[in-house]
């Protein structure tokens, strides 16, 4: 059975609107339907547009989207302004060096917490589509798998880019899964796996159609392009969508501060050139630093916090009083998902000066 009842009724004029489960759509009346964060890639706080280069093993990139990559020669990535008419951003691959074909994919994995009402391990189970634009100068077969990592279960997709260096708007459905549930907390609950090359260890069995046991031979088989080829091939994507349903809808635009916040969820860096600006902690003894930073919105989790001075160097504060860079590895932090509250490391601090710092916050998935 649909999980969507599509019909049309005669509107005003005499002309046909669709109507979905009994209302009529608009972009303004079905927000929220996204689950993918950051889809059109707007949101770049790691980067801020440059260059990634000599990429060869898994990392985040834009904004919680993630390259697992290894033994398939090196990329450099990047925030691109190429991109289809109603978008501004696309993520950009650029082959650096030649490989594979052995494993990449690049993806999303979204928070359990935000999939429930999919209604998995239940007869309800949705139907759900993700639409996404994509181009490259390589034509031929991809696969789109998508993972339920707590219970080691995969269901996939092939798709086709069909002309070279010319953005094409995919759109694959899949059924949902009655036999496994997706776990309601903070950890991921559905992954997305846009495979750009895969090696006969990945490719020599069969696509699941159907949601199926992890088996590595089944996950990208119907794979035949390697991106990894030839140092002249780039791949572009943009308006990455997952819906519930098996209709896909035009691509939910949220306005940039809603999707910078629920990005900030995951990931946060507090970053500048010069003091005063950055977090600021007073130091109580010689190696202990009592602060007051609040992050902006609460965080998936407890973050991994990486310490910084103004110029970038790991485990270094300023003495804000004489500008001094002083030592300072970390040993405790006093956090929780809402801020900071005093950092112990070994250092050889002034007791009662102010000392500065810039910092990144990680609670990815």
């Amino acid at each position: 059975m649909s999980d969507l009842s599509v019909n049309s009724i005669l509107d005003a004029s005499g002309g046909a609107t669709t109507t979905i489960n009994g209302f009529t759509p608009t972009v303004s009346n079905m927000a929220g339907r996204n689950k993918i964060i950051n889809g059109d890639f707007r949101i770049d706080q790691r980067n801020a547009g440059a260059a990634v280069t000599g990429i060869a093993s898994t990392r985040y990139l834009i904004d919680r989207f993630v390259l697992n990559i290894g033994g398939n020669g090196t990329f450099s990535a990047q925030q691109s302004a190429v991109a289809p008419s109603g978008f501004a951003n696309s993520q950009l691959f650029s082959c650096t060096a030649t490989g594979g074909p052995a494993v990449m994919y690049f993806g999303q994995r979204v928070e359990g917490f935000n999939l429930q009402d999919l209604a998995y391990n239940t007869a309800s189970a949705k139907t759900i589509t993700v639409s996404f634009w994509v181009r490259s100068n390589k034509t031929g077969t991809f696969v789109l798998l998508v993972s339920n990592t707590s219970t080691s279960r995969d269901i996939g997709k092939t798709y086709t880019i069909d002309v070279a260096n010319t953005w094409e708007l995919k759109t694959l459905s899949f059924v949902g899964d009655t036999a496994s549930a997706i776990p309601n907390t903070t950890a991921i609950g559905l992954e997305l796996k846009f495979w750009l090359s895969a090696g006969a260890g990945w490719t020599s069995g069969t696509l699941p159609a159907t949601w199926t046991a992890q088996l590595t031979a089944n996950e990208a088989a119907g794979q035949t392009v390697n991106l990894a080829d030839s140092t002249l091939n780039t791949f572009y994507i943009t308006g990455v969508q997952l819906e519930a349903g098996s209709v896909a809808t035009p691509f939910e635009h949220r306005q940039y501060g809603q999707e910078l916040a629920l990005c900030q969820r995951y990931y946060y860096h507090k970053v500048w050139n010069s003091y005063p600006g950055a977090s600021v902690g007073i130091a109580s003894g010689t190696s202990i630093l009592i602060c007051n930073v609040d992050f902006p919105v609460q965080m998936r989790a407890v973050p991994t916090l990486v310490i910084t001075d103004r110029s970038g160097t790991v485990n270094s504060v300023v003495n804000v009083n004489n500008n001094v860079v002083v030592g300072f590895t970390k040993s405790q932090i006093w956090e929780t998902a809402h801020g900071i509250a005093s950092i112990i490391g070994s250092a050889s601090l002034t007791s009662g000066v102010g000392y500065g710092f810039n910092f990144t916050a990680t609670a990815e998935l």
